[in-house]
């Protein structure tokens, strides 16, 4: 069975779930809507304030999909009450990060500035100039975004210039050695 799919999950006051009949999951909350057909062979009950997903047999395409469907749903619950945010941070001599509008500018070692423009239900926020924030309700989207950013200029392992992740370790490398 699996461990992450038996689980239930518990639905929050204000949290309002909808599934029709072809496993469309609709999840309305204080932040927004959000919605995701899930594998119409799965089961998904909703009892007074616990959902709870089920598999019908025991094949391994079920048993992939039964965690799968129930942390995407989680996912969604999770979004639409407390929202996911990325962290990162800019390191490099005059790496710099602005933010105008919807607009993010990047100064990254380019002959030319960086500019991303936020998708939509992502919102990107600018503390200083060395940090940059990705908020959303999705997941998905706002890990995809982060994603994006951070390839303009991957950290590097000599001297770490480059966008990082705000919890991620760049292993550093020693550089050459004369003779």
């Amino acid at each position: 069975m699996s461990r992450i799919g038996k689980l239930p999950i518990t639905i929050p006051d204000g949290v309002e779930v909808k599934i029709d009949d072809k496993n469309l999951v609709t999840v309305k909350g204080p932040k927004g809507q959000l919605q995701e057909q899930i594998n119409k062979d799965m089961k998904i009950t909703v009892e007074e304030n616990t959902l709870t997903v089920e598999r019908p047999t025991n094949n391994k395409i079920h048993r992939s999909l039964h965690g799968l469907s129930r942390t995407l749903i989680n996912n969604m619950i999770v979004g639409v009450t407390k929202g996911y945010e990325k962290k990162l941070v800019i390191n490099g001599v005059g790496y710099r990060a602005a933010k105008q509008g919807n607009k993010l500018t990047m100064s990254l070692g380019y002959s030319h500035p960086v500019e991303m423009i936020d998708p939509e239900g992502i919102t990107t926020e600018v503390p200083n100039q060395n940090e940059i924030i990705v908020k959303g309700i999705n997941k998905q989207l706002v890990g995809n975004y982060a994603a994006k950013i951070r390839s303009w200029r991957e950290p590097e392992p000599y001297k770490g210039k480059g966008i990082r992740y705000d919890n991620e370790v760049i292993r550093r490398k020693e550089g050459k050695t004369g003779k």
